[in-house]
């Protein structure tokens, strides 16, 4: 028996997508005599290195797409950052867009596994205003997740710093704990 969640990956049916899930092992038996188990919604992402950040998931993703670009100039001078990703003349690259069109993107089908759910219902859902994937071009590191009625509860946690106390190591444990625990996003 498997003493504590471990992490699986489930493939899109051609193989180029890998979705986390946890999985846990019951107590319970199947009639076939095998032990029962569940995979969970999965957001911990790999904690090898608290100062490397997060995987850039999305990029080659919103590359791919042709439909942004990066902006000539940064548009806060004040402080050192990457140049923002702008949407190319005319172009619309949000997951509304692509749903109203018909275009099923990645993010799409990442939701639609990490849900268990035809991507057919992610596009319907998205395009009739009824769900939204938060997805913003200048964030890739985000894990696609979808918020609508039809889908999983997502949970939100919010942590920081106090003038009481300063600790970036405390508060990294705090955030590990609660995606531990079942948090989607964490602020």
């Amino acid at each position: 028996m498997q003493a504590h969640p471990f992490k699986v990956y489930k493939e899109s049916s051609d193989g180029d997508l890998s979705v986390p899930f946890k999985r846990i092992i019951l107590d319970e038996i199947d009639p076939q005599g095998n032990q029962v188990s569940i995979d969970l919604y999965d957001t911990t992402g790999e904690f090898d290195n608290d100062h490397a950040g997060l995987v850039r998931l999305r990029e080659p993703w919103i590359d791919s797409r042709g439909d942004t670009e990066i902006a000539s100039s940064q548009l806060d001078l004040t402080e050192p950052s990457e140049k923002p990703r702008v949407a190319r003349n005319g172009a619309k690259p949000t997951q509304y867009q692509y749903a109203l069109s018909g275009t099923l993107t990645n993010e799409m089908r990442f939701v639609a596994i990490r849900e268990g759910v035809d991507p057919k219902v992610v596009i319907d859902e998205v395009a009739s205003g009824r769900a939204i994937i938060p997805a913003n071009i200048n964030h890739p590191e985000t894990e696609p997740m979808i918020i609508g009625k039809k889908f999983l509860v997502k949970v939100n946690a919010n942590i920081g710093n106090s003038s009481v106390s300063q600790d970036i190591e405390a508060e990294v444990a705090k955030m590990r704990m609660a995606v531990d625990f079942g948090a989607d996003t964490v602020m």
